[in-house]
């Protein structure tokens, strides 16, 4: 996932696979210090921290096309795996290379002349995203207290599964989202097939039509840290116009216009094609049906020559119309940004972020599946061996 995120950014701000910039549009790179370091001679370097306790999925980052382009220190890797075990992952592997990893964070915080906050990639269900994962968040949580942490997680989906253990897993993490985290946006295999293949009409999704989606919506979210807009929401504003509460920063995120590519040449998109596409069940990226919960916060981040006020009015009339889906003590509860330049493939786009109470069936699905195998305490020894 991180690395479809990288690729389509490094698309986004006109930079070769080699780091240096071909763009032709001066605010591409006005502002790609944020997630770009210059070195010598004008090249970009990714400001990026890539750990796995096993060498496979690093070493094929690095014979990629964009292999050449981040940091070779900044790629950790252990050799033994974490075997689908978050007890390895926290208490054991991952602890080794913890030490080597807050290491180079500080090298590269030290390097900002402010930093905003952590992004983290990871899934809950292996071993190492969720063990390694929590681990990272609560020792970088210690060390920078005061700076955002946002979190891009991938759920378990309900009907397919790696690993027997997942359950374990998540169930562990989750605690340290919940302590740890200012914003988590959940995504699910799940649904992101399914919208591969019901919207976009693809009949066999590979992992990386998934991963495209994904960084769509990452590229979406950080649009307004990355480009100047009309209406900017860098991370802090958005945590705090989408968390009322602390422990309420789960949000199901959605991405327009999707549509198979032989219809999209027919087509013209508009913003409130984009307002219906966003808020549509289809369109949602983890697994839940909004529609089972009520809305307490949204945000949409539209991208493209488009009128802020044509945005607002639209997303107001939706409020309107649908006023049962969101609760009644925040009024006004949409936050708004846009940015004028447009992403790569879409002159117009929208991204959606929603804090829905219906989040809670993606943990509840959890729940349930971890308290059968708990209450027979079957696999227990991998965990209670490894402390």
């Amino acid at each position: 996932v991180g690395v479809a995120f990288w690729e389509k950014i490094i698309q986004e701000h006109g930079i070769t696979p080699e780091g240096l910039y071909t763009g032709n549009n001066p605010q591409q790179i006005e502002r790609a210090n944020v997630y770009f370091t210059e070195a010598q001679g004008g090249r970009y370097v990714p400001r990026v921290i890539a750990c796995d306790l096993e060498p496979g999925v690093l070493d094929t980052i690095r014979q990629s096309k964009f292999g050449g382009l981040f940091r070779p220190d900044s790629m950790i890797n252990a050799a033994s795996g974490a075997g689908n075990n978050w007890a390895k992952g926290f208490y054991t592997e991952g602890a080794e290379l913890l030490d080597q990893v807050l290491d180079t964070i500080r090298q590269d915080v030290e390097r900002c002349d402010l930093l905003s906050g952590f992004q983290l990639c990871h899934s809950i269900a292996g071993g190492t995203g969720s063990g390694m994962g929590s681990l990272m968040l609560q020792k970088v949580r210690e060390e920078y207290p005061d700076r955002m942490m946002s979190t891009f997680t991938v759920v378990p989906a309900a009907n397919s599964s790696d690993a027997v253990v997942e359950p374990y897993n998540s169930v562990l993490s989750i605690h340290h989202l919940i302590e740890n985290s200012d914003m988590t946006f959940c995504l699910d295999n799940q649904a992101l097939g399914n919208i591969c293949l019901n919207v976009m009409k693809k009949p066999l999704p590979t992992l990386g039509d998934l991963n495209s989606l994904v960084a769509n919506v990452m590229s979406g979210v950080t649009t307004s840290l990355r480009f100047p807009g009309q209406l900017n929401a860098d991370l802090r504003k958005l945590a705090v116009n989408m968390v009322p509460f602390p422990r309420l920063h789960f949000l199901m995120s959605g991405f327009a216009p999707l549509t198979s590519t032989q219809v999209q040449s027919y087509r013209h998109v508009t913003v409130p094609d984009l307002c219906q596409q966003i808020y549509s069940t289809n369109n949602m990226m983890v697994d839940v049906d909004p529609r089972h919960g009520r809305y307490l916060t949204c945000a949409a981040m539209f991208r493209g020559k488009v009128s802020v006020k044509e945005c607002e009015d639209t997303i107001w009339n939706y409020a309107e119309k649908n006023a049962s889906s969101f609760v009644e003590w925040i009024p006004n509860s949409t936050q708004i940004a846009v940015c004028d330049i447009p992403a790569i493939d879409s002159k117009l786009s929208a991204t959606f972020l929603g804090n829905n109470t219906a989040i809670q069936e993606t943990f509840n699905r959890v729940g349930e599946q971890f308290s059968k195998l708990f209450r027979r305490k079957a696999f227990l020894h991998w965990f209670t061996d490894e402390g």
